[in-house]
Order: C-alpha cells, then structure tokens, then sequence
C-alpha cells in the first residue's frame, strides 16, 4: 500500500466519521438551515441597499454611467419607498433565527414545529429587557433585534427547542381532546403544559439574570460570548482558515462548506450585517468596519464553487490532452459560471485526487490573501454589499464593493492567478495518463506473450 493510499484510508477511518456526524448533529443542522432559510430575506435587504445607492442614488456608479439623475431629476425621492424593507429584514434578524432554530429543533427530535417556533419566540421576548420608558408609555427598542441579538436568539432557539421536543413527547403532559374537536384546537391543547411550563421557566430566568446584570442577557452574553467571537474571528486568519478546511473536506467528498457552515455564520453573520448597515447609512463601501469577513472568500476565491474550479476547468480547456477531462470541462463550465462544481468535483474528480488535492487547497487561500492585500491598501473598498452565491466569478466583488471597477479587475487577476496555479498540475495529470497507457500496453503485450 502506497503512502497516499495509507493516508486516505486514516483520514477516512478518523474523519470521515466526525464530519458525518456533524453534518448530522441535530443543534449544529439546526443553527446551519436557520441561516440558510433566512437568507432570501437579507437577500432583500442587501438588493434594496444596492438599489437604493447604485441605482437610485445621484452618485451612485450605475446611475452615474446611466446618467439617470440627468433623466430623473428627482430619482432620489424614491429611495423612500424601498428603505422599508431594510426593517422588515436586517432590522429583525434575530426574531427570524429564534424561530426557525425552535422550529429545525422540533423537526429533528420530531415535535411540533409550528408551536415550537412561536414559543421561542415567545421566550426570546420575556428575556428581552431594553425596553425604555418615555412619558409614561413603554417602549420596545430595536437594538438587539438585528445583528447584535443573534446570539442570544441561537441559544434561546437551542434552549427552547431542546425543551420542547422532550416535553412534548412526555404523556403525562399532554391533553388528548375528543375526535370531534377541530384539528387546530386539539394540536394546541396537545402542548399547552409544555409551552407553559418552558415560557414560565425563561420569566424565572428573566428575573434571575436581572438580579446580577441589571442590562439584561443580551448585553451580558454580547459583552462576554459575542463580542469577543466576532472580533476573534473576523481576521484573514480566520478566513483562511475556515476555507483550508472547508476545501479539506471537499477532497474525501464531505460537503465542506456545509460542514463548517453553523460555526462560519456564528462568527461572521453580525459583522457582514454591521457592514450592510454601514453602507445603507454612507452609500458607500468604503470605510465598511469589518474588511476582513467571509466575504473575502466569496468574493476572490469561490469561482466555479469550492477550490476556485473555474480556473481548473479554464487550465483543462488550455493544457489537457485527456478526452474525458475535456468532455468533463465542457459538461461543468455552464453551472461552474453559476458556482456549482459538483460534476468537477465527483466527475473529474476532486475527490481522492492526488493530483488536485493541493492546488484544490492552495489556490483558494492565495485568492482571499489577494483579494485582502487590495482591500488592506486601500485600492478596493471591502466586500459589504451582500451578493448572491450564484453571481458569476469577477462580478462578485464588483458588486461587493458597490461597482468598483478596480475590484472587478481584482476579480479577473484572481481567475487568473488560479488558472496559472491549476496548470502544471493539468499538465501532470497529462504525463499521469500517458504512464497509465503505457503500463497498460505492457501489461497487454505481457500477457498476450504467456498466452
């Protein structure tokens, strides 16, 4: 057994079942689809800073290149109309992931998803303190609402629907209605001692908390847990880091991104929505608080998807001389435009590929150190417009910095760099199937000999 083989078969045998079970983990699955779900409503909100600041703003770069202020005098005015949006999105960011944390809590350990949600919700509520008193009338402020209470909503999600699932299924808690009840009314009875005993039990703990941090949960848990995980965690380090391994991963066919994606979120998700804040308040990327987030790695280093394959895919259309590698190129460049890289991945294929693992692994992280050494020189602004995943390579931080064209070409010069990088290793995988062909006409004539 060779060296290769004998490594893959280790990483197999201590990986492979560490990944499955994250993958599988019920809270871990719980938090990653929480994010993944409530993507489409930042979604909106992002669409509507980049409207309101590229299109609708004078100085914005496509109104600029349009000349739409010339055309529409008054073109600004109807910014108004879309900043709503921003409050029913990134505003409440928070109340979204309390809900759907309970709701994929209750799916998992097989409960009441719809009832489980709305008692996180419930719960997220009586914890909430910063309520402040203005003429004798209360008010609920908006502070921990969006980014800055996502912690607080993971673990009350957590919390709610760990309780929930347990409760639920115990018989002595529930109250079984008559056939002839409506469906509704019976589904609620079912669980009415559950969501009783579990938003009694956060009062309880409302009012303990309250005695040792008069400023409440969330401004504890933001000041210890919170604060601290996002300022670790949004370096280039770190950036690297998490694609290194989620690129890692790739190579034994476990669906890297996936895999990392609940700590990824954890870390970066209130930095990335602080930075669509900040250009929602400037309508500018420049100056964004947090340069150095996630969306370095989408921005430079995810053409084609994982492992920058859009540059493989161009290094095999240049230098392989294999047949299948072409016939595999010509199938994956349609989705690898979009970011989809499966077919390079398994048909190719990535994985298991001695040839590709480093480059797979390597290209990527020199990428985001690229993208990063523009932005840190001030040359680009950072990525703070949200972009979708399935944008087109170069055009991710074009509009990631709000129509930078220098970023644009940034986008271009990474393709580049992982094209040059992916070459000599096409070029190996050439001299790999020539060896292969010749063994096997030995072995042909070989055996046609002893015949």
């Amino acid at each position: 057994m060779s060296f290769m083989e004998k490594f893959e078969s280790v990483v197999e045998r201590l990986l492979v079942p560490i990944a499955t079970k994250l993958n599988s983990q019920r809270h871990i699955c719980a938090i990653r689809d929480a994010f993944i779900l409530s993507f489409p409503i930042i979604m909106a909100g992002s669409i509507i800073i980049l409207l309101n600041f590229a299109i609708l703003s004078p100085d914005g770069f496509i109104a600029n290149i349009l000349f739409l202020e010339k055309l529409f005098p008054n073109l600004a005015d109807a910014q108004a109309v879309f900043t709503p949006v921003l409050r029913g999105s990134l505003d409440i960011m928070a109340i979204f992931i309390v809900y759907l944390v309970g709701r994929n809590m209750a799916i998992a350990m097989k409960a009441d998803e719809l009832l489980c949600g709305l008692t996180a919700v419930s719960c997220y509520f009586i914890i909430y303190t910063p309520y402040t008193i203005v003429e004798n009338q209360s008010f609920l402020t908006t502070k921990w609402l969006g980014p800055q209470g996502l912690f607080v909503a993971l673990i009350v999600g957590i919390i709610v629907g760990e309780l929930f699932g347990r409760l639920s299924h115990a018989k002595r808690l529930q109250i079984n209605m008559p056939p002839q009840v409506p469906p509704a009314v019976a589904r609620t009875f079912k669980v009415l001692f559950p969501i009783v005993i579990i938003t009694v039990g956060f009062a309880v703990l409302s009012f303990i908390i309250s005695m040792f941090a008069k400023d409440g949960l969330h401004n504890l848990v933001y000041t210890v847990l919170q604060a601290p995980l996002k300022d670790m965690g949004t370096n280039i380090g770190t950036v690297i880091f998490l694609g290194v391994v989620a690129n890692f991963l790739w190579i034994f066919g476990i669906h890297g991104p996936n895999t990392i994606a609940a700590i990824r979120e954890t870390i970066f998700t209130e930095a990335n929505l602080d930075n669509l804040n900040y250009v929602a308040k400037t309508g500018s990327a420049w100056g964004a608080p947090y340069p150095e987030t996630w969306a370095l790695n989408d921005a430079f280093a995810n053409y084609g998807g994982s492992g920058m394959t859009l540059g493989l895919i161009i290094a095999i259309f240049i230098a392989s001389r294999r047949k299948e590698f072409k016939e595999i190129g010509k199938l994956s460049i349609g989705p690898g435009l979009f970011n989809i890289n499966e077919p390079v991945i398994f048909g190719l294929p990535i994985v298991l590929n001695p040839i590709f693992i480093i480059p797979f692994i390597l290209v990527p992280a020199i990428n985001t150190f690229v993208g990063y050494l523009f932005i840190e020189f001030n040359l680009i602004p950072p990525i703070a417009y949200a972009v979708p995943w399935t944008t087109p390579g170069p055009l991710i931080p074009f509009l990631g910095t709000g129509g930078n064209w220098v970023a644009l070409l940034v986008g271009f010069l990474c393709l580049a760099i992982s094209t040059i990088v992916y070459l000599p290793f096409v070029i190996a995988a050439n001299k790999t199937a020539k060896t292969d062909a010749e063994e096997s006409i030995e072995n042909q004539a070989s055996n046609t000999i002893s015949g």
